[in-house]
């Protein structure tokens, strides 16, 4: 059976460093940092007091009173970001099959805040279990791809990919291969997180997880750095239209990029810690690769998983090198945490954008707040260090890894016509 050609013809962002496309990549490409003080709550007590959060979004703009009542704010999120990717592809929601367009999304937790405000009511009360009655549906992770569905009339494939960090990533692998084996027309797909909360702070700092430079959130998020000291949690959403090679040219629909392969692994090893010699994430990149029909010189660049924590960025680079050999030393590698944070489920969806937007530039974004090299990281990798590098970018690899070992590995090719 030959597989049918995927491309990206619209694309969504709320993000702690731009509240659309266009913000999203001024503030990558001039190196933004998301990081500050948390404004939700009081963190007084808590040992890491700043996040990567969504700043000036206004809930009101986008739903009335009612509606935003019902929806967590991931959900909210997740409603953003793909209205923005609807309109951005120039989709006709008049004239289009929505039998043949599905919504595929990532969420990691979900409704976090929502289940922790709900849990804390019940638990001042007698015991009698009063309950708000939408608190499953605004907590489930699937209401988010449920949400934009409804919204739209859109009745193709309809679920919700949840493996921790890799959840968006896996979305977009889904949707991938829903069209590529001719089961729809178009996927929305993306992710969309908000753990910035009592409980998803205290819950990762239970983990040792979170960084604790509380007197420079800006500069915590150091991926590669030989100081860094865990991630810094962020929120918000990505969104992407895939869609049918054919189809996309038919309706003359602008093209972003070619999707061309995706790779899924296992770790197999621990439940939150990386293999030290990335073992999975060889695995990932190779199947990648693999399933693109590509040779790993004919990669570009590469946005790492790139988290900040001490383990994880050597891992990630070890295994760069494995797969990649001399040709490791001629890609820029990056890593966008560095700007936004951490967005868990929504990572992979963030970061496959930002690999997409540096094949349209020619630019590819920083790794910002390096300071001190690492003795364990190869110094001629070129990891993009804090300022934006000139480069065409013809073939584009986003990595995203999980909690329990999930590993998911996407690459774009610039959209030649």
């Amino acid at each position: 059976m030959k597989l049918k050609r995927v491309v990206v013809t619209g694309l969504g962002a709320l993000t702690p460093i731009g509240n659309n496309i266009d913000e999203y990549w001024d503030g990558l490409v001039n190196g933004k940092s998301g990081a500050a003080p948390i404004t939700y709550f009081d963190t007084e007590k808590f040992k890491t007091k700043f996040a990567c959060e969504i700043k000036n979004f206004k809930v009101e703009d986008f739903f009335d009173r009612k509606e935003a009542r019902k929806l967590d704010k991931f959900a909210q999120y997740a409603i953003v970001a793909s209205d923005e990717a609807i309109k951005d592809a120039g989709i006709d929601l008049e004239g289009i099959d929505k039998l043949r367009v599905g919504v595929i999304w990532g969420a990691g937790i979900g409704g976090l805040e929502t289940f922790q405000n709900e849990v804390l009511e019940f638990g001042k009360g007698d015991g009698t279990p009063r309950f708000n009655p939408f608190f499953i549906p605004k907590m489930i992770a699937d209401i988010a791809p449920g949400h934009i569905s409804i919204k739209h009339g859109f009745m193709g494939p309809n679920y919700a990919t949840v493996s921790a960090c890799a959840s968006a990533a896996n979305a977009l692998i889904d949707a991938l291969n829903y069209i590529r084996l001719g089961y729809s027309d178009v996927i929305v797909t993306g992710g969309s997180e908000a753990a910035v909360a009592p409980a998803g702070m205290g819950g990762f700092n239970a983990m040792h997880a979170l960084s604790t430079r509380n007197d420079s959130p800006e500069t915590a998020s150091r991926p590669f750095d030989a100081d860094r000291d865990g991630f810094v949690l962020g929120e918000g959403a990505g969104a992407l239209i895939l869609e049918e090679y054919e189809h996309a040219k038919a309706r003359g629909a602008k093209i972003y990029a070619e999707v061309v392969g995706g790779g899924l692994s296992s770790d197999a090893y621990h439940m939150t810690a990386p293999h030290p010699e990335g073992i999975g994430v060889v695995a990932v990149m190779e199947n990648c690769l693999a399933n693109a029909g590509l040779k790993p010189e004919d990669v570009d660049a590469i946005n790492t998983h790139g988290t900040s924590t001490p383990l994880g960025d050597v891992a990630e680079l070890k295994a760069i090198k494995k797969v990649f050999g001399e040709h490791a030393k001629k890609i820029n590698i990056n890593s966008t945490k560095s700007m936004t944070g951490h967005l868990l489920g929504a990572a992979g969806a963030v970061e496959a954008i930002a690999s997409i937007l540096a094949m349209k530039h020619g630019v590819v974004p920083p790794t910002i707040n390096h300071e001190t090299p690492d003795e364990n990281i190869d110094p001629e990798l070129n990891l993009t260090l804090n300022k934006a590098q000139k480069r065409e970018v013809n073939v584009a690899m986003s990595n995203t890894f999980g909690f329990g070992g999930h590993n998911a590995c996407i690459l774009f090719r610039k959209y030649e016509g």
